[in-house]
């Protein structure tokens, strides 16, 4: 009887294994699973999409709120798609006249704060951010800081690096264990900016945080800003 009972239960480890490793995903899986879910997304939201040899004759994309009707985004090779929805450098000069400063660009050794929020693309769930919203006005630490890097641009890398005070940091940003390393998907809108610029980026696993890299994940940002940090 112990015989036929150790059998049964051999036979039950050894199914659930299977089952187990049947329902695993290769990577090649996982990386189509992912292409889906951005394809549905920008289907979903009315995208339309253009080359970047398309965008950078004038560098513009169309967006509803610039009244153009609908949403348009750059395609990068790497996976990466950018909406710019304001360009940034807007400053109040004499007698309160607003004007567009060409030179306030990002440079190299910058330090940045970014306000933003970032949306799971296979589920549609918001999973991080640092800007007041209605459902999580309850919870102010959450967005009482920004989150803050250094910019490095040099001839052969661009990188940012978080950093972060013994208590101004981005909370849910560190929470969620996203690393030091400003995603690489971020990094590609900065040359097209200015100072509080507003943009908008679908970015795929592989040029973002250390989680999206190790399970296959895209993210939808909107990144309220990018501010160039006061000295």
């Amino acid at each position: 009887m112990k015989k036929l009972v150790f059998l049964f239960l051999s036979l039950l480890t050894a199914g659930s294994l299977f089952q187990a490793c049947d329902n695993s995903k290769t990577y090649a899986e996982m990386l189509e699973d992912e292409k889906n879910a951005v394809n549905k997304f920008i289907k979903d939201n009315d995208i339309r999409v253009i080359s970047l040899e398309e965008f950078e004759r004038d560098t513009v994309t169309a967006s509803k709120e610039a009244g153009d009707g609908y949403d348009e985004y750059v395609a990068f090779s790497n996976g990466v798609y950018m909406q710019i929805v304001d360009r940034g450098g807007k400053e109040e000069g004499e007698n309160g006249v607003e004007f567009i400063n060409e030179v306030d660009t990002f440079a190299n050794n910058n330090v940045i704060c970014t306000r933003y929020v970032e949306k799971d693309m296979m589920t549609g769930e918001v999973t991080c951010f640092n800007v007041p919203l209605e459902e999580w006005m309850d919870a102010p630490d959450y967005y009482k800081f920004p989150l803050t890097f250094r910019y490095v641009q040099n001839a052969s890398t661009v990188y940012g690096i978080v950093l972060s005070g013994s208590l101004e940091y981005d909370l849910l940003w560190v929470n969620q264990g996203y690393g030091t390393a400003i995603p690489s998907g971020w990094l590609i809108a900065l040359p097209y900016l200015r100072n509080n610029a507003h943009v908008r980026l679908i970015v795929p696993s592989k040029m973002g945080h250390t989680t999206a890299q190790q399970y296959v994940n895209p993210y939808f940002y909107d990144i309220w800003k990018f501010e160039k940090a006061k000295s």
